[in-house]
Formats: C-alpha cells, structure tokens, sequence
C-alpha cells in the first residue's frame, strides 16, 4: 500500500520566492519515492504558483459575497485534491465549531475535494462527520503535540487509531524522522500529517525516507 504524507505549511514561508524554493527542492528529490503519497498545502496565495495538490482551509458555500473566504470549488478548479479541515489552530484562533466544520466537508465532498478531517478527541469525529457516508480522511492530532515537541506516545496514539473505525487515518503532532515509522508500524496509522518538519526539506526528506523503507 501507499503511505499519504500530508505537509501543512501553515502561515509559512513569507515570501513566494522561499515558498518556491522549498516547493521545487522537495519536487526534485521525490521523484522516486513509491511507498508513499505526498500532498503538499502552501498558503492559499502559493497555491496557483505552485501547482500544490493541498489546501489548509476552504469555506462551506460555492460563490457569494463571503469576503475573504475561498471555496471548494475555486481549489478544485486550480487542481487541488487535498483539503484540510478542522485544524484544531482553526477551531482555537478561529473559533470553529463541530457544526461548521460538518458543513465545510460536506461542501467539499461535493466538490470533488478530499478532506482530511483534523480531531484531537472522538467526539469531534463523531460531529463532524454527522450526516456524512462517504470515505473522508482522519488526522488525529492531540493538542499537547502540536509544534510542542513533545509527541503522543505510540502506544497511546495505537489506542485512539483502533477506535477510529476508517480505512485511512494519519497521525499529526511533533513528528519527525526519528518517530515517523514507529506510528505506522507500530501504531496502526497509514500516513501522517506533518507541520515544522515539512519546512525544513533535509528533515522532511528523511522522515519520508524512513516511510519508503517500510
């Protein structure tokens, strides 16, 4: 099987010129990998001059006067795959409810997006997908790991995996390449979502590469 490795670049870097760099060294060296599914999610104002597969965000409705927000549709036709919803830097910063983040995947789903569902707890699993049958991509992602450095354990990560009753589910929080294949091997999970490791290509190549080797 192929591993999906899902690189959320956040609020990063600040100008195209870095962005491009990061984008076209990673492109360059990947050429060869097998194992494994990369989806890359810029910025939205990267993501048209990258050509990038992933988007962090998008809003609930097709078109309308929603100033600021970006639609399903509009990723979809710029050739994204990949969606980001839920990030718990979203549901924190932004507010987001189990209720919105429903309405974003389903929005998505009908545009013919991917959504990788972000949760730090079953309950938020449960909500957002309410309604929803079709086959959505989980990020579990426990709060205390993010950008902290202080990852989930594989033990107690394999635990939530198992409970987690979806064909594909990413591990999120302090990954890198030294833990990378243990939540795969170990704890059940088939891919990762990784955020300050994505930025720094020497260490990203190595996390993939510990991936491929499995």
């Amino acid at each position: 099987m192929r591993y999906l490795i899902v690189a959320n670049w956040k609020m990063n870097p600040e100008t195209f010129s870095e962005a491009k760099m990061l984008f076209n060294s990673l492109k360059k060296k990947i050429k060869n990998i097998k194992n494994t599914e990369l989806v890359i999610c810029p910025s939205f104002v990267f993501l048209p001059l990258l050509k990038a597969n992933g988007a962090q965000d998008c809003f609930w409705e097709e078109k309308g006067a929603y100033t600021g927000e970006v639609s399903p549709t509009m990723l979809r036709n710029i050739g994204c795959q990949y969606v980001i919803i839920g990030h718990s830097e979203r549901r924190r910063y932004q507010e987001e409810t189990d209720e919105v983040v429903n309405k974003k995947i389903k929005a998505a789903l009908m545009a013919g997006l991917k959504p990788i569902l972000c949760i730090a707890n079953l309950s938020q699993l449960e909500k957002g997908l309410k309604g929803i049958y079709k086959k959505v991509v989980v990020a579990y992602e426990p709060v205390f790991a993010i950008g902290t450095g202080r990852p989930c354990s594989v033990e107690k990560a394999k635990k939530i995996r198992k409970l987690i009753k979806f064909p594909c589910v990413l591990y999120g929080g302090s990954v890198n390449s030294q833990n990378a294949a243990d939540y795969i091997v170990k704890g059940g999970f088939q891919g990762l979502l990784i955020g300050g490791v994505s930025l720094d290509t020497k260490q990203f190549l190595k996390t993939i590469n510990s991936i491929e080797k499995i």
